[in-house]
């Protein structure tokens, strides 16, 4: 065995962060030949059989570990070539697979500056589960954002959620780990399994993942976001076309778990919503659609606003393909789209963002100014560069994957003020001694920027209930670059309004006016 006991060790009790290195096909010292491992704990035997270069050796690996760790070794080739695993198991059954550990990154450099930097825009095709074809393999590629972890594991119904199976590589300083798994495909259940810095093994959904099982269960699933075929060229050039400051806009705001019922604990679904709701909606001449959250959430009775998932339509509904087909029908009917998207605030399930690698990773480790009072929830470190881009990025992938139409920003006045419903002395000021959250104001600015370079037409709407000035007007002027600002006490001031006896309403048309002033 050429492994030390101590490398060894690490592979069987898995704490390596640096699993290639150890497993798959290495050249030996001084030219004199090859080495191949691999760890398959069900397997009796194993043989390496070469791929492309049918003249390249074929050998046998030999248990070197009871957990099982095999090891075997050739002299008759120097250079490392293409492979596949032909395994055999204890009660005879025989599988032939590419080693998972024969495979380059698929995140390259660049990739990783720039996620590094804040400013990879399309990251949500680089981290998460993404099916690819590599060498002419099918399989997914895997890749988390855990720097303060020791381990992670990809576990799943692929591998029997057994973290020794498929541990991770750590890609340098980035705190990026990654691997490519051969055969997985649509529809396999996955989570990360990390050792955190504080020595304890936890499961995590993965922040990236565009499906998740249906509450109370949690677990991420593969999915091939490319294969829906849209068919709303139509109304996206139409859209980039108009200037809506200055056209009609009338919004029906919609909660689609309670819209309309098949029975009193069945919603419809989202191919079942399309007819009746283009139906309803063009009806009463509304232009657009808004949809509160349809981000993946835990906590129903949140209606949404308590996300899990930041990049997955709820399953409760259906599959992404399902949304993305209530989308196309309304746009074929010419109505426009928007939802309601939650940058504000994440909840503290242990199993979703919150201390993601047993660090404060996309919250603030101070409470004062990473924790919601009024909502139970954390808030997100906006000044961390990694964080930025996750959010900044999910904005661009709802409109670039789900072509939606504009994006009603949740609770914006908590995220502008440090001091947002605290007392005195539950919060830290700015570097500046002041209230406003300086980072906040910098994303905000960073993600109108974004959308509306990027998605020329996609509106971007501010529920902001404070006088903050210039909420509509250019980051490049000093102003936050929202298309709209939401007119939060319409509904209430408009029935209070018409309670009134009408003789007394001339005496509170006030009512009807302030908010817009």
């Amino acid at each position: 065995m050429i492994l030390s006991a101590a490398e060894l060790d690490s592979l069987v009790h898995a704490r390596t962060s640096s699993p290639h290195t150890l497993l798959g096909m290495h050249p030996l010292g001084n030219g004199s030949g090859l080495v191949a491992r691999a760890f398959i704990p069900w397997a009796a035997e194993i043989e390496v059989v070469p791929v492309h270069e049918k003249k390249k050796p074929r050998f046998k690996l030999e248990r070197v570990h009871e957990a099982g760790v095999f090891e075997g070794i050739t002299k008759e080739a120097k250079d490392v070539y293409a492979y596949d695993l032909v395994i055999k198991g204890h009660t005879g059954q025989t599988f032939q697979t590419r080693d998972a550990y024969s495979f380059l990154p698929t995140l390259g450099e660049s990739d990783l500056y720039l996620f590094n930097e804040g400013n990879e825009r399309r990251i949500y095709e680089k981290l998460g589960g993404h099916i690819r074809e590599i060498d002419g393999v099918w399989g997914t590629s895997f890749a988390v954002w855990a720097p303060n972890a020791k381990r992670v594991s990809v576990v799943g119904d692929f591998n029997g959620w057994d973290g020794r199976r498929n541990q991770m590589r750590l890609l340098g300083a980035s705190g990026v780990w990654e691997i490519f798994i051969p055969a997985v495909g649509e529809g396999a259940h996955y989570k990360y399994e990390i050792l955190n810095i504080h020595e304890q093994v936890v499961l995590k959904t993965d922040p990236y993942g565009f499906f998740f099982e249906s509450a109370p269960k949690n677990a991420s699933i593969v999915w091939d976001l490319k294969k829906f075929k849209w068919s709303d060229d139509k109304w996206l050039k139409s859209r980039a076309e108009k200037n809506l400051l200055r056209g009609p806009v009338s919004i029906y705001e919609v909660h689609i778990g309670s819209w309309r019922k098949k029975s009193w604990h069945e919603s419809l679904s989202f191919r079942e919503l399309a007819g009746p709701l283009v139906e309803y909606v063009r009806k009463m001449n509304f232009t657009h659609v808004e949809f509160m959250p349809v981000s993946e959430h835990a906590y129903y009775p949140s209606w949404g606003y308590q996300v899990t998932g930041f990049y997955s339509p709820t399953s409760r509904f259906g599959t992404p393909d399902d949304f993305k087909f209530l989308i196309n029908a309304l746009h074929e009917a010419g109505i426009g789209v928007l939802i309601d998207w939650v940058p504000a605030h994440f909840p503290r399930d242990e199993w979703a963002l919150a201390r993601f690698d047993g660090t404060s990773l996309y919250e603030h480790e101070d409470p004062r100014k990473g924790a919601h009072q009024d909502w139970g929830t954390l808030i997100f470190n906006y000044g961390r560069h990694e964080v930025k881009n996750f959010l900044v990025a999910n904005a661009l992938f709802w409109c670039a994957e789900f072509h939606i139409d504009g994006l009603r920003v949740d609770a914006v006045a908590s995220m502008l003020y440090l001091d947002y419903s605290r007392k005195e002395g539950e919060w830290v000021p700015n570097q500046f001694g002041g209230r406003e959250n300086i980072e906040a104001i910098e994303f905000l600015r960073f993600f109108n920027h974004c959308v509306h370079t990027e998605h020329p037409g996609v509106l971007t709407i501010a529920e902001e209930s404070t006088a903050w000035p210039m909420v509509t007007r250019p980051p490049y002027i000093g102003g936050l670059g929202f298309s709209f600002k939401w007119n939060m006490g319409w509904m209430h001031d408009t029935l209070d309004y018409f309670s009134k006896d009408p003789v007394h309403r001339k005496y509170h048309q006030n009512d009807l006016t302030f908010a817009m002033l």
